[in-house]
C-alpha cells in the first residue's frame, strides 16, 4: 500500500486567477446587461439602449473588477474614466456586431440577438482584461510596489 503523495499542488499564475475573477464578475454583469438590452430595445433605438446599458454596466463592473478581479480596493474617478475608455471600444464592437446582424437578418430571434451580443461582449472583454490588467490596474500596483521597495531601501541605507 502506498502513501498518498504529499507534494504541494502547483499554484495558478496570478494572471490566471485574476482572469477567472474577471470573467465571473464581468460575465455576471454582461449577462444582466444583455437582458436589460432586450427590454430596452423595443422602447428606444438600439444604439441608445446599448449606450445606456454600457455606461451603467461599466460603472458596476469597474468597481467589481477593482475590488474583486484585481484586488486593488475601491476605484476612483480616474480608474472609472480609464475603464470607460476601454468600454468605448467594446461599445463600438457590440453595436457593430448587432448592426451587422440586423443587416443580415431584419428580424432575428431573441436567442440569435443574445448569442451575437454575448459573443461580441466576450471578445471585447478579453481585450479589456488585458488593458485593465496591464494599463489601468497594473500601474497602480507597480506604483505601490515601487513605493514599498523604496521605503525598504531607505530604511536599509539609514541603518
Amino acid at each position: 500500500m502506498t502513501a498518498p503523495s504529499l507534494q504541494p499542488t502547483r499554484p495558478h499564475h496570478p494572471a490566471f486567477a485574476a482572469f477567472v475573477r474577471f470573467v465571473i464578475c464581468g460575465g455576471g454583469v454582461g449577462v444582466a446587461s444583455s437582458g436589460v438590452l432586450v427590454l430596452l430595445h423595443d422602447r428606444m433605438p438600439l444604439a441608445l439602449a446599448n449606450a445606456l446599458v454600457t455606461v451603467v454596466s461599466t460603472l458596476i463592473a469597474t468597481e467589481l473588477h477593482s475590488r474583486v478581479s484585481f484586488r486593488s480596493g475601491r476605484s476612483g474617478w480616474a480608474v472609472h474614466l480609464q475603464s470607460g475608455l476601454t468600454v468605448a471600444v467594446s461599445y463600438a464592437f457590440t453595436t457593430g456586431a448587432l448592426l451587422c446582424l440586423y443587416a443580415i437578418r431584419s428580424e432575428p430571434s431573441t436567442l440569435v440577438q443574445q448569442s451575437v451580443y454575448l459573443s461580441a461582449s466576450a471578445l471585447a472583454g478579453a481585450g479589456r482584461f488585458a488593458l485593465l490588467r496591464v494599463v489601468v490596474f497594473g500601474e497602480r500596483k507597480a506604483a505601490g510596489t515601487r513605493g514599498a521597495s523604496l521605503g525598504k531601501a531607505s530604511v536599509a541605507m539609514a541603518a
